[in-house]
């Protein structure tokens, strides 16, 4: 290349510097901008007959059930999202509700079944792999508490009971430190109430009590407060939040009010 042809590429024109300077000025805005919220996520749930019939709701068209999403935990296992909740009317708990991203949170899937009468409340998963999420019936005591077990990341799950015996009951918290020791506490309805710790060795497949007490059991966990959900009552919606540097940052919202059934 020549030394003229040189000096005409750095000696660029001036309506082309002027450019470049408008270029990064709007870059430089677009940054100082705050990131534009997502739109909040609608679940499905349309009302079956069957529904309306076994949980008996009484819906009309002029007095509808509305129905509403709970949710309750939120776990982050790389770029995976994991929610638990339930889906309810103002009186009734239609389903237990699991909720998956793969992409952090733009889009969601539901990697378990619905169950019916029951609600999901906490997430616990010790890598990428082996994970737990408590849930328990309700009609309309909590009761049969159980737990939802993946040791794939969450592709599967299976259904793991705590008792053999139906008993009331729920669980209050839980904790695993590796892939086979865990603990939990069950807090159960009676007079006096009655909190009660146990411990697994197989990887939250059986557990054994180890307390019974009337006083509260509180686990010593290392469980991170970098992520939660949040009811945000002036968008009726729950906010999934991740802490940063700046504070919480929503990644994902969902609408409460789903559904009416009439």
């Amino acid at each position: 290349m020549s030394g003229a042809d040189t000096n005409s590429i750095v000696a660029l024109p001036s309506d082309y510097n002027g450019l470049v300077k408008l270029i990064v000025a709007l870059l430089m805005l677009r940054m100082a901008l705050p990131a534009q919220a997502p739109a909040p996520v609608h679940i499905e749930y349309s009302c079956p007959t069957e529904d309306v019939e076994s949980f008996g709701l009484g819906c009309t068209p002029e007095d509808p059930c509305a129905v509403f999403l709970e949710l309750a935990a939120v776990e982050a296992v790389g770029a995976k999202l994991f929610l638990a909740g339930n889906v309810h009317t103002e009186t009734t708990t239609l389903y237990g509700i699991v909720l998956q991203s793969e992409d952090g949170g733009k889009s969601w899937t539901e990697p378990v079944k619905r169950l019916r009468s029951a609600a999901f409340d906490q997430i616990e998963f010790l890598d990428f792999s082996r994970g737990w999420i408590s849930g328990a019936i309700i009609e309309p005591l909590p009761r049969d508490p159980f737990l939802l077990l993946t040791t794939d990341g969450g592709t599967s799950w299976k259904q793991q009971a705590i008792f053999e015996e139906p008993r009331f009951g729920s669980i209050a918290q839980l904790w695993f430190d590796s892939a086979e020791h865990g603990e939990m506490v069950i807090d159960s309805d009676g007079t006096p109430p009655r909190h009660e710790r146990y411990e697994s060795n197989t990887g939250g497949e059986s557990w054994e009590m180890k307390e019974s007490t009337a006083n509260a059991i509180h686990l010593k966990t290392n469980k991170s407060a970098a992520w939660r959900v949040r009811a945000d009552a002036a968008s009726k919606t729950f906010h999934v939040e991740r802490h940063g540097s700046s504070g919480w940052e929503t990644v994902a919202s969902f609408v409460i009010h789903v559904a009416d059934c009439k």
